[in-house]
């Protein structure tokens, strides 16, 4: 999930920086440090959001930056076990699919990707043996994180689609549409057996 979080740092601003007002110079730097970083957990910098406070800066001898002591706030990407999340298809292979969050990305089993069994073809698509679903890249998803580990730089995200309400957004539109279906039958047959039993008492 997307969140907001305040950090205290010493910041450590290069001297080609000297020239902007502290403020600016703490913000820049921050910028170009957090980035993209990733802690287990923080969580993934989406963004630098405000600056609440810098302290005076201190110079360490041998070094030409100052370092500040910085109150600042983030916007951070943290994945939590069995968030629903938003994505597209960014890779197809014969072992699954690869689905891009915005900020990271996640794997998908190929046993994971529908309620089906699902073969890879040579045109780069997952196909469920019924024929009716298909996965390919660029398709719009929604999957839910069940696996997270942080060997490595990159956390590894394990997603499933097999559950109800998760998957292609077709799918799910389409899902939506059947249990609609569905329900609408089931009130006209509560219907007709009502009216049919009011019929008989009379």
């Amino acid at each position: 999930m997307f969140l907001k979080v305040l950090v205290t740092d010493h910041v450590r601003v290069d001297p080609n920086k000297f020239g902007m007002t502290t403020d600016e110079a703490v913000r820049t730097q921050l910028e170009e440090s957090y980035s993209g970083f990733q802690d287990k957990d923080i969580g993934t910098v989406v963004s630098v959001l405000d600056v609440k406070e810098v302290k005076e800066g201190i110079i360490i001898p041998g070094d030409g930056a100052a370092y500040y002591e910085s109150t600042f706030e983030l916007i951070v990407f943290r994945p939590e076990l069995h968030e629903a999340v938003y994505g597209t298809i960014e890779e197809v292979t014969n072992f699954g699919a690869f689905m891009n969050m915005g900020v990271i990305r996640g794997m998908i089993h190929i046993s994971q990707t529908m309620d089906d069994f699902v073969s890879f073809s040579d045109t780069g698509t997952l196909t469920g043996k019924d024929g009716k679903k298909t996965l390919a890249q660029g398709d719009n998803c929604i999957a839910r994180i069940v696996a997270i580990s942080y060997r490595g730089e990159e956390p590894k995200i394990g997603l499933t689609m097999r559950q109800p309400g998760l998957g292609k957004l077709d799918w799910v539109q389409a899902d939506k549409e059947k249990l609609k279906r569905q329900n609408a039958e089931l009130v006209a047959k509560e219907a007709k057996a009502t009216k049919g039993a009011k019929g008989a008492k009379k």
